[in-house]
């Protein structure tokens, strides 16, 4: 057992991290771990802290890799953030955190999960601490890539890429930590395109399976510009419905414990002086929706962007395994039905509607134009 187990195929980085870990002369104060979503930035960063902290390089069986890979561990800070952005406040916690010599362990371990989604001010906060830092502190920062992190903290760091793992990498993860069905683990890696995190929701919730299955059939349904945009509609909704139902439950019980905190009976009127973070409150959870909301239909671009990627394979007569297999009948027949170009075409409306969904246009009207540009052409 090792604390490396779950960082499936990234033979490479895994070799680096775990030199750095045990040999002072290959470690360095500042990290950034970047590959493709799914990828195991995380999971790499999580279990390169544990290492960090383990006297014996992660071992995974020691108390200091286990708090480590729970959270718990008094020396590890990690962030993640559930917002569109880390706000600057947080940030500044964080170096104040840094700062700070080990309560424990043998070093301060801050791993930012979303080192992306930090706005240009946010991050000039972070770059100060990184210049000058502690003796006892390393950050371990992640992102999709290098370019997604202003150049200054870039350059301060050493970087790791993380490479899209095999397929059967995944799906094997799957069938020895969660004990899946070896089939079902191997349609799901394959359909969640290597993704770790998603491939695992894949294989354990048959209602996930037949949200995607839905957000697919959109390529056959949409006949007309009628028919989009009530698919469209549709799509919304979901996304609506999910968000609402992912958050609702969390959003409660933090209002509740907020009031609890500052002595506010069940019931009774919040003072005035206390309004505003009860608002503050609302806001983040506000934002955390839309944020989950955008995810999902991000997710759903995605899905789709991954069928027209398999008709496009047969139209090409590419010799390539097809990501859905098993939706094998529906992609021949929407290869048969219209040209590579087309099919190029389609592919560049969902990226289109991708880049407008990120710059925060109405989720309704990119999902529409998107979904108008699915439809059959004479």
């Amino acid at each position: 057992m090792s604390v490396w187990d779950d960082v499936v195929g990234q033979e490479d980085a895994v070799a680096t991290l775990r030199a750095a870990a045990t040999d002072p002369a290959a470690m360095t104060h500042a990290w950034l771990l970047t590959g493709p979503p799914g990828s195991g930035r995380s999971n790499a960063a999580r279990a390169f802290a544990a290492a960090l902290q383990c006297e014996q390089g992660g071992c995974g069986r020691c108390a200091a890799c286990r708090t480590t890979l729970a959270g718990t561990h008094p020396d590890v800070t990690l962030v993640a953030t559930e917002l569109v952005t880390i706000r600057i406040d947080e940030v500044r916690d964080l170096v104040t955190v840094a700062s700070r010599s080990p309560s424990q362990g043998r070093r301060r371990v801050i791993v930012v999960e979303d080192a992306d989604r930090m706005a240009e001010r946010t991050t000039n906060v972070l770059l100060k601490a990184i210049e000058e830092p502690s003796p006892h502190t390393v950050w371990i920062l992640c992102a999709p890539s290098p370019q997604d992190v202003l150049v200054t903290i870039r350059s301060r760091c050493r970087g790791v890429v993380l490479r899209v793992p095999p397929v059967e990498a995944v799906a094997g993860l799957l069938v020895q930590r969660d004990g899946v069905d070896e089939h079902v683990a191997l349609v799901a890696a394959r359909a969640a395109q290597s993704h770790i995190g998603l491939a695992r929701r894949l294989a354990r919730d048959a209602g996930a399976r037949e949200r995607r299955t839905s957000v697919l059939s959109l390529a056959r349904r949409v006949r007309g510009v009628g028919d989009a945009v009530l698919a469209a509609g549709e799509l919304v909704d979901l996304a609506q419905a999910e968000a609402k139902a992912a958050t609702e439950e969390r959003d409660a019980a933090e209002k509740a414990e907020l009031l609890r905190t500052l002595g506010v009976a069940d019931g009774e009127t919040l003072p005035p002086r206390l309004r505003s973070q009860l608002r503050d409150l609302e806001a983040d959870q506000k934002r955390r929706a839309t944020r989950h909301q955008r995810d999902v239909l991000d997710r759903a671009m995605v899905d789709l962007l991954s069928l027209y990627r398999d008709v496009l394979v047969v139209q090409l007569g590419a010799d390539v395994e097809l990501v859905n297999t098993e939706l094998a009948e529906t992609v021949r027949s929407l290869a048969e039905d219209s040209t590579p170009e087309q099919t190029v075409r389609r592919m560049d409306a969902i990226g289109v509607a991708r880049e407008r969904l990120e710059g925060n246009v109405a989720p309704l009207l990119a999902v529409e134009a998107m979904v108008v540009a699915l439809r059959p052409q004479g």
